[in-house]
């Protein structure tokens, strides 16, 4: 026993750790007697030889191989240390955490939709989360090849089929190609989903899958906007007044100055006496029973005939003409 004393005591550890690497193989060197096994948090070892896993260590810390991992390798196994020689195996160190990774569509997918032949172009973009469930097909299928693997070697796996599954599941839950976010977590649901069987031979599985955005095209997004617009307005008219208000404060309309300004004062003014009819339930106009106005008394609104100073769409000033010079109003 002196011969394995005057070894070099070697130190079994994850001696290439990196955040964004799912596992790493320690292996072609003997483990000697007197050696030690170093777990960090967040990993677990695991011994193989042959191919076939013989133990699994998954409590951090600081473990003599010779009197605390080979005895319990020698009992749950039947593995056999060699007195003359070391012990030739592998052990592979995985990372035990859950990753996530930030996905976005390179190209736009094009949704079959009503009146545009090319189909709708959209991108899209998220996040999935993923992490090691099964150690033994994990061995089988890659890391019996490979020395270690990394995070974006899964995120290229995965966006290879990631524009399929999205074109899959929106034409499947997406009803509204215009609101596509109405239906996120659902569309996100299915692609989880189909995901999870694509890398679960691996060893792996999709814990999650997120749908942050979808975006249009932006001459696209420009009529979703002004037709959602016109929707909460309801009154194109209106529509077209606060447009011009909006303007006048925000000094785009040419012509400022005191024009301006009236013109502004006078729109406001029609503005809140619109709001005002349809404020007030006495109102016949505004829905109410009327049973409050006077008999004979003359409708709101009314035309008495008078030809106003001031036009009250564009708020141009008038000479007494029957239609304003500026927008065409009737005055008369």
């Amino acid at each position: 026993m002196s011969f394995f004393r005057n070894q070099f005591a070697n130190v079994v550890e994850w001696e290439e750790f990196r955040e964004d690497m799912i596992f790493w193989k320690w292996s072609n060197r003997e483990i000697k007697k007197g050696s030690k096994l170093i777990i960090r948090p967040g990993q677990d070892a695991i011994f193989f030889h042959n191919g076939k896993i013989e133990g699994i260590f998954q409590n951090e810390g600081e473990y003599n191989i010779e009197s605390q991992i080979i005895p319990f390798l020698s009992t749950l196994k039947g593995f056999k240390f060699g007195f003359n020689s070391g012990m030739r195996v592998e052990v592979l160190f995985v990372n035990t955490k859950e990753f996530t990774v930030r996905w976005g569509t390179q190209n736009p997918i094009l949704l079959p939709a009503p009146n545009l032949p090319g189909g709708l172009p959209i991108r899209a973009n998220g996040t999935f989360n993923f992490k090691v469930n099964d150690y033994v097909a994990l061995i089988d299928r890659i890391a019996g090849m490979k020395d270690s693997y990394l995070v974006e070697e899964v995120k290229l796996r995965i966006t290879s089929v990631l524009d399929q599954l999205l074109m899959k599941w929106i034409s499947r839950e997406g009803k509204d190609m215009f609101n596509l976010q109405a239906n996120a977590f659902d569309i996100a649901r299915g692609i989880r989903e189909d995901l999870d069987m694509q890398v679960l031979s691996t060893g792996l599985t999709v814990t999650g899958f997120q749908v942050m955005s979808f975006n249009y095209p932006h001459q696209i997004q420009d009529m979703i906007n002004k037709t959602a617009s016109h929707e909460m307005i309801g009154n194109v008219g209106k529509y077209q007044q606060i447009s011009m208000t909006d303007g006048m404060a925000s000094g785009n309309v040419k012509g400022g100055g005191a024009a301006a300004d009236m013109a502004g004062m006078m729109m406001g003014m029609n503005i809140a006496k619109e709001m005002m009819k349809n404020m007030d339930p006495q109102n016949p106009q505004a829905g109410g029973s009327g049973q409050g106005s006077p008999q004979g008394a003359q409708p709101a609104g009314a035309d008495d005939g008078k030809k106003p100073n001031f036009c009250p769409n564009c708020g141009a000033k008038n000479e007494g003409a029957n239609f304003c010079s500026n927008c065409g109003q009737k005055l008369a």
